[in-house]
């Protein structure tokens, strides 16, 4: 009768701990989820450089500093600046930049495409962004790409 009771104690006790772990294993998940948002880039002052044979070439640099509007497209919160390089005539850069938001900044690295949309990696962040990852969908809101939808998908910022 003694070893019976031992052994369902025992049994108890690790089907309790068990549940325990599984519950913490579910808390860790549900606030390690990613946070996604959207902002909108009004591109007003990107400027190439011509660095190499007259037009575009390669090596041209494409610098910005522009502003950072609400997913509405009617407050600005923000601003972003960065720099790219020319990779392939006609079609893309390669780009980094900061987006400057409140509370904090993200970071991106990745190809800008003349024509599409395009993913970048987000590489870093500061403030309430700090340690985030994840990527960063640019999408073009018009043909003249005077307009972009930054919509983030983090991971591992202070947000989540």
């Amino acid at each position: 009768m003694y070893k019976a009771i031992v052994v369902t104690a025992v049994a108890v006790t690790a089907t309790v701990a068990l549940a325990g772990g599984a519950a913490a294993a579910t808390r860790t998940s549900s606030s390690d989820h990613s946070k996604h948002f959207t902002v909108v880039e009004h591109a007003v002052t990107d400027t190439t450089a011509d660095t190499g044979p007259v037009g575009d070439s390669l090596g041209d640099v494409l610098a910005f500093g522009n502003p950072i509007y609400d997913a509405a497209d009617h407050k600005q919160i923000g601003s972003d600046q960065g720099s790219c390089i020319r990779t392939k005539v006609g079609a893309a850069y390669e780009c980094s930049w900061t987006t400057i938001l409140p509370g904090g900044s993200l970071v991106v690295e990745g190809p800008f495409y003349d024509a599409g949309d395009s993913t970048v990696a987000v590489i870093g962040g500061t403030g309430k962004y700090s340690g985030a990852g994840g990527s960063m969908r640019l999408h073009y809101r018009n043909k003249a790409g005077t307009e972009f939808d930054f919509s983030f998908d983090l991971s591992h910022s202070r947000t989540d």
